[in-house]
């Protein structure tokens, strides 16, 4: 479980974060959907310990994130896809993720198949196509099999299979009782395995309901995409217009 209790972030003089509030349960999917610079990555960044707050609070299965003595056993993160050495392969890359968090090396075999990624476990990752890459920093958050994990737009790059791979690994970990966040732009893939969505814009937590909530607040043929552009249309900070030019 993934608790944010009034939680801001100040750069400078920019408020990134203002008093956000949300929870993300065990056994569910819970998206954080928002505009660019809505403040989903500061955020994340906060829970992974990766940034301070400035005020308020986060904790990760009822503790803070720097109590925890085994923390690859508790969360996993996936919050970008470049963040590898070039040189390394696949297999060295989760070898020493392994090693530092005190996981068997006997894991990262089975997990790079898991992952899809057996038959390029040589490869060195500065050779690998952008799906590819989310697909070893999805293999990076499973190692340790942690309790909750934190995932960064987890589909970007990935390919028609590679997508429908995602959305039954998804599933099938939130079946397994456990607590996943996932920031997503994708609201088709939010539609079909979100059960709770926060969404954000400029900084602050607009919208905490259930996915079926949601939907019943939209209209027409879309209705999730209709009910997420009306409450996010006063925050969109890079709007333009559509249709053919004149």
């Amino acid at each position: 479980m993934i608790s944010v209790r009034g939680v801001s972030k100040r750069f400078g003089e920019k408020l990134a974060v203002d008093n956000v509030t949300f929870e993300a349960g065990e056994g569910s999917i819970t998206y954080l959907l928002g505009p660019n610079g809505a403040g989903k990555t500061t955020a994340m960044r906060m829970i992974a310990g990766l940034a301070r707050p400035s005020s308020g609070s986060v904790s990760v299965n009822g503790e803070g994130l720097r109590d925890f003595r085994d923390t690859i056993h508790e969360i996993g993160f996936s919050l970008g896809a470049f963040s590898r050495n070039p040189a390394h392969t696949a297999e060295q890359h989760l070898l020493w993720q392994a090693r530092l968090g005190g996981v068997p090396k006997s894991q990262v075999a089975p997990l790079l198949d898991r992952v899809g990624l057996d038959q390029v476990a040589k490869r060195p990752v500065g050779k690998f196509s952008y799906g590819m890459l989310q697909r070893l920093g999805i293999a990076s958050a499973l190692l340790g099999d942690p309790k909750t994990m934190v995932l960064d737009e987890p589909a970007n790059g990935l390919d028609i299979e590679g997508i429908i791979w995602l959305r039954e690994l998804l599933v099938g970990l939130a079946g397994e009782g456990k607590c996943l966040l996932v920031a997503s732009h994708n609201l088709t893939e939010v539609e079909i395995t979100g059960d709770r969505i926060v969404i954000m814009g400029k900084g602050s937590v607009l919208s905490d309901t259930s996915k079926d909530e949601l939907v019943a607040a939209g209209s027409g043929p879309r209705p999730l995409e209709a009910a997420y552009v009306e409450i996010t249309k006063s925050s969109v900070e890079y709007a333009a217009t559509g249709g053919a030019a004149e």
